[in-house]
């Protein structure tokens, strides 16, 4: 599905953040990107989903090669691919709903523009809020939902799209336990369900070993780990996280 060889990427003038980065990512994978701060976590991310640059390496998606995406690529990359940041841009003075048809602005850029919907679309918008169990919340101005429920219409504004692949910064920093569990199952769920591909970094080791499928481990700006998720050994996290 998602091929990578020897990413690189070098901020001038000569910071060295990602080195030789290869991999592959299959339909459906939950991968937790585990790291210290500084490691290259971020940036990564951000490689992959075209968000930011690279200075050298090659991406195949779907056995095309997209390292290097012209304008007719981006756009289906819109679609395919999504980004969620780790405090994602929601308007805070319109409903959940609305928030949500913004995702589609790939699909329908005059209506988002001028804030009219059909009334297909709106359902599709409720249907996207009932996956992430705020279809209570729908009619709610955003600046009324908890850090949790915002995060979780962040996620639905990201599904609308249909998107094959997940890309996401630290979904679950600063959220409480029962919001943290509540959006790591659903991640989960969604890659079982929709064979969605997720790649997100997550700042608990343990979070990555219980809902993830597979675990990367970065340090230095090169992936040190890549196992099944499963409890890691002290060794395994020495390696990413050096002295503990």
């Amino acid at each position: 599905m998602l091929t990578v060889r020897n990413l690189s990427k070098v901020f001038p003038p000569d910071n060295q953040v990602l080195s030789q980065i290869s991999f592959q990512v299959d339909a459906g994978e939950f991968i937790a990107v585990i790291g210290s701060s500084g490691s290259g976590k971020t940036t990564l991310l951000r490689c992959i989903s075209h968000q930011e640059k690279w200075t050298s390496g090659q991406l195949i998606y779907n056995s095309i090669d997209i390292t290097k995406p012209g304008p007719w690529d981006r756009f289906k990359l819109g679609k395919d691919f999504a980004y969620l940041e780790e405090k994602p841009f929601l308007n805070r003075n319109k409903s959940a709903v609305k928030n949500v048809l913004m995702g589609r602005v790939y699909q329908a850029p005059l209506r988002m523009v001028t804030g009219l919907s059909s009334r297909n679309e709106k359902i599709d918008s409720m249907d996207f809020l009932e996956k992430v169990g705020l279809l209570d919340k729908g009619e709610k101005k955003v600046g009324q939902l908890s850090g949790g429920e915002q995060q979780r219409v962040a996620i639905a504004k990201a599904l609308i799209l249909g998107p094959k692949v997940l890309v996401a910064d630290e979904p679950v920093s600063g959220l409480d336990p029962k919001s943290t569990e509540y959006i790591l199952q659903d991640l989960k769920s969604l890659c079982k369900e929709r064979h969605m591909s997720v790649i997100a970094t997550l700042h608990k080791v343990e979070l990555a070993e219980r809902f993830a499928t597979r675990i990367w481990g970065v340090s230095e700006g090169r992936i040190v780990l890549d196992i099944p998720a499963r409890p890691l050994t002290l060794n395994e996290k020495m390696l990413v996280f050096g002295q503990i």
